[in-house]
């Protein structure tokens, strides 16, 4: 990450207040990528104005040090590899403020991959043989669509 010192306010108290919501916004960007609605609720739980908020918020966001794209990036690559399928991460990024645009071009990075991540979902939780009768499928089917795969994807993991 490269370095930024905040510019300096006129006013004593408002430059303090400023310099401390600058620090602690780049200390929790050092530790993971936010997006912009997250930093902006860490921000507020810390007890900083809504103006101070928007001020460094969008000074970080002119720095490049905060993008929607790369926490998308980052967290659906995350998401990705612990096994969770696009729809789960769709809705995960959406609660985190990131527009549906930005996410579906995220997840098209991935489109071929979807079925692939299911099939070792379903590998890894229930072996690799396929179920004989109905209900062990449908529990299957169930344990895929609650990890956020499509209807198509988890047909595609079962005609294997």
């Amino acid at each position: 990450m490269k370095s930024w010192n905040p510019p300096p306010l006129p006013d004593g108290d408002a430059n303090e207040d400023y310099q401390k919501s600058c620090a602690t916004a780049l200390r929790l960007l050092a530790r993971r990528e936010h997006s912009e609605l997250e930093l902006r609720h860490k921000l507020a739980t810390r007890q900083f104005g809504d103006d101070l908020i928007d001020t460094v918020v969008t000074e970080l966001a002119a720095q490049g040090l905060l993008s929607d794209r790369r926490f998308a990036d980052a967290y659906v690559r995350g998401r990705f590899e612990r096994g969770f399928g696009p729809l789960r991460i769709q809705s995960e990024l959406r609660e985190r403020g990131v527009v549906t645009d930005l996410v579906a071009e995220t997840l098209a990075e991935l489109s071929g991959a979807w079925v692939d991540s299911a099939a070792r979902q379903r590998n890894k939780r229930f072996g690799t043989g396929l179920p004989e009768d109905a209900r062990e499928r449908a529990r299957q089917m169930r344990f895929l669509q609650q990890r956020g795969f499509t209807g198509d994807q988890i047909r595609a993991v079962f005609r294997l």
